[in-house]
């Protein structure tokens, strides 16, 4: 059984990836997490510091299932990568981009965009 180190080190790797391909800055990566603390993200980026908490694993975990639904919608990886920043009309976002959902602030505004794209997937 994997143990709460590795459990960490593997989402933090996941989500780390997916910030590079959303080209996401250190205030955009906060605020996914749920966290206000700049030294500790740099020391999370460097496979270093705490044990993710029980609400950041549940954050990346919504993150990795918006990635990996964004990707079965848009199978090219550039359109699949920008989309997170385009303005979007379904009436979730208001006009608003899914990224600028995301970052309200709280776990269920990645539930909810979660929820959005697999229901677009068809799970």
């Amino acid at each position: 059984m994997i143990d709460a180190i590795e459990k960490s080190r593997v989402a933090l790797r996941a989500f780390f990836k997916i910030a590079r391909l959303w080209r996401l800055d250190q205030k955009e990566q906060l605020a996914l997490l749920g966290q206000t603390d700049l030294p500790q993200l740099a020391q999370w980026a460097e496979g270093r510091g705490p044990i993710l908490s029980e609400d950041t694993l549940e954050r990346i975990s919504y993150v990795l299932g918006i990635f990996q639904a964004i990707n079965i919608l848009l199978p090219t990886p550039e359109l699949a990568n920008a989309w997170v920043r385009e303005p979007n009309k379904a009436p979730i976002f208001g006009g608003r981009s899914a990224l600028d959902r995301m970052m309200a602030g709280n776990v269920s505004d990645l539930y909810v965009v979660r929820q959005y794209l697999d229901a677009e997937v068809g799970k």
